[in-house]
């Protein structure tokens, strides 16, 4: 098994959700945490621990980003007029691995993140091999032309458990999408209940 494959599965199991909606998760087969004590009994969660795993989990959706990757988006979000939750959401969506993600060239975020780091995506005709790279409203995201026939795209695009949101128009004939608008909450189809707000609430206290 690859170190993204478990990776992703450790992240599953150590919720005790299936937060990117997979078929193949192994928290469809037991909800309990890896390990050997993963079947104990779990307690009661403080406030304090629900904020922290509301932050692990949104952290651990988006290709299990480092905690300094995590508290830099969120000072950003910060200073952003306006909600500080939905900021964040809004700048996290706009990372160029979750664009590829959400647009179906690829299965998993963790592979979208690998995608970009190889090279295989244009940003407005541009080479970006940049997984943060911050997307605007309008640019255009496509699969580099020596890329397109490659067996994971390929399959990606069927993908039937996800669909893709209405804040990316995407030509999956031509390997193109275009990033429409910033979403809100709301708009993110999170396969599992995200609250940002508790995660606001952790880095107040924090």
């Amino acid at each position: 098994m690859t170190k993204r494959t478990s990776a992703k599965y450790k992240i599953d199991r150590r919720m005790g959700e299936n937060i990117w909606g997979r078929p193949k998760s192994p928290v469809n087969r037991r909800e309990y945490g890896p390990g050997q004590h993963g079947q104990r009994r779990k307690g009661k969660l403080s406030d304090f621990g629900i904020q922290l795993r509301a932050k692990q989990k949104l952290k651990g959706y988006y290709g299990d980003l480092t905690e300094k990757q995590f508290r830099r988006i969120y000072a950003e979000a910060e200073r952003v007029k306006g909600d500080t939750g939905e900021n964040l959401i809004g700048l996290l969506e706009r990372r160029l691995d979750a664009v590829v993600y959400r647009a179906k060239f690829v299965p998993t975020v963790f592979a979208a993140r690998q995608f970009v780091n190889h090279g295989h995506v244009l940003v407005n005709g541009e080479r970006v091999n940049i997984p943060s790279y911050r997307v605007k409203e309008g640019d255009v995201i496509e699969v580099r032309e020596k890329s397109k026939q490659m067996a994971a795209i390929l399959e990606a695009t069927q993908l039937a458990e996800r669909d893709v949101p209405d804040y990316i128009d995407v030509d999956h004939n031509k390997l193109t999408a275009s990033f429409v608008r910033t979403p809100t909450l709301g708009d993110v189809p999170y396969p599992v209940h995200m609250e940002p707000n508790l995660v606001v609430e952790y880095y107040a206290k924090n």
